[in-house]
């Protein structure tokens, strides 16, 4: 797995946290100093911790896990998407539909409503509709795939969540939480890592910082799904071997 060095952190501004009076003093083991009134994150602590996150992941993804990836904010939504796609992951970056854990059945039932359409289109049945009806349909379908498209595919609650702010994220943290399903997260100083199981301590808010976190865990799931997908090739191998011995025997 490919680790990123303290300079290569260092390079993409990792380091910088925020203003030393918004700063949650949980963070203080995490900080190196003060600078220009910024509090600067010790990214010796980072690289230990993004490893660790990393490990976890890989191992998470080989069992064939899904991981939802959520991050909202105008400076990381591109970004998160990009990666997450790249893994096949699920994400939510437009807005966290309230109860997208908690009330699962319920989110399950949209995105139900939303193929339902689909299949509308498909087989005619929408061009039976009204002009006016179809506006509607139309805008229904735009709305449910502006916020649910990116998990359509997603048919159970997802093993883990990497959330990019935790703070800009609360109500995600808190229904992940009361599921007791674990939560990676880029947490910055102005953020309780506590609240999180695999906190990184890390710039949440400049895109180059985000970059090249996502970089190394969607990396290290690569990983995962690679180990994956040899075991299952490896097993039907095994199976072949196994059925052409027992015809032999007969």
């Amino acid at each position: 797995m490919a680790k990123k060095s303290v300079k290569e952190l260092l390079d993409a501004g990792v380091h910088f946290g925020h203003l030393t009076r918004k700063w949650n003093p949980n963070m203080a083991p995490y900080i190196f100093m003060e600078k220009n009134g910024i509090h600067i994150i010790d990214l010796h602590k980072t690289a230990v911790k993004l490893e660790t996150a990393c490990n976890a992941l890989q191992q998470m993804t080989s069992s064939g896990r899904k991981v939802l990836f959520v991050a909202t904010k105008k400076q990381a939504k591109d970004i998160v998407s990009k990666y997450a796609e790249e893994v096949n992951m699920p994400y939510i970056t437009e807005r966290w539909p309230g109860g997208m854990l908690t009330n699962f059945v319920t989110i399950r039932k949209a995105v139900k409503k939303m193929n339902a359409i689909d299949k509308m289109k498909k087989d005619g049945t929408f061009e039976s509709l009204s002009k006016k009806e179809r506006l509607q349909v139309n805008r229904q379908r735009a709305k449910l795939e502006k916020d649910l498209g990116s998990i359509s595919d997603m048919t159970r609650l997802p093993s883990a969540l990497f959330i990019v702010d935790i703070v800009n994220e609360h109500i995600a943290v808190k229904e992940a939480q009361k599921l007791n399903i674990p939560v990676f997260a880029m947490v910055d100083t102005n953020s309780d890592p506590r609240e999180v199981d695999f906190a990184i301590p890390a710039n949440d808010d400049a895109t180059k910082s985000i970059e090249i976190i996502m970089q190394t865990v969607t990396e290290a799931i690569k990983e995962g799904l690679s180990t994956r997908k040899a075991e299952k090739v490896k097993a039907k191998d095994l199976d072949k071997k196994r059925e052409k011995g027992n015809s032999e025997e007969e």
